[in-house]
């Protein structure tokens, strides 16, 4: 389906009709094609586990932050005048 930005303002019922019917809304403005609403289903699932990735664990070590609530004050302290 394809649907204005007036459509998708004015008839808001019928694109999420066509969302239910399992089928893609391409959005135009002023007669040009800008966004695709796709049904999540549709979507594909991320493959990546967040502790496969490099930034996942990198302040582990940290000793400072092993009490968080004190780390978090400390850095809400005023700093010197």
């Amino acid at each position: 389906m394809e649907a204005s930005m007036l459509d998708l303002r004015k008839k808001m019922k019928d694109v999420m009709s066509a969302i239910e019917r399992h089928e893609r809304v391409i959005l135009t403005y002023r007669g040009r094609q800008r966004a695709v609403i796709t049904p999540l289903d549709e979507v594909a699932k991320p493959t990546v586990k967040v502790a496969d990735l490099p930034a996942f664990g990198m302040w582990a070590k940290r000793s400072e932050m092993s009490d968080a609530v004190a780390f978090v004050k400390k850095l809400r302290e005023p700093r010197g005048n």
